[in-house]
């Protein structure tokens, strides 16, 4: 999945449904959720904060909302949601790799 955003733009937010590996709809009743993103190959993460659990929590649909901070900086991320379930077990989506952020710069 690939998610494009201009520079300085904080909408549209970026929002995925979570799978387990049979690709069963994960269930976030009493989970936590939050957003990381770095540049392609950067070891410095850009955004680390939380995110929000789109009811009903059966769904297992997770949202973003960006800060304006987190689209400044034109170039290619890298981006994962973490869960942290009502156990404080965790788990990464997608598990098999990352959602790729393109940020494109604006005219003005």
């Amino acid at each position: 999945m690939t998610f494009y955003i201009k520079q300085n733009d904080t909408s549209p937010s970026i929002r995925a449904t979570l799978k387990d590996g049979d690709g069963n709809v994960v269930n976030l009743t009493d989970a936590s959720v939050r957003f990381h993103m770095r540049t392609i190959g950067g070891t410095t993460t850009k955004v680390d904060a939380d995110a929000s659990i789109v009811l009903p929590k059966t769904s297992g649909i997770v949202q973003y909302d960006w800060a304006a901070s987190d689209t400044d900086t034109v170039g290619s991320y890298q981006a994962e949601f973490e869960v942290t379930y009502g156990d404080l077990s965790v788990e990464t989506f997608p598990n098999n790799g990352y959602i790729r952020v393109e940020i494109t710069d604006d005219i003005t």
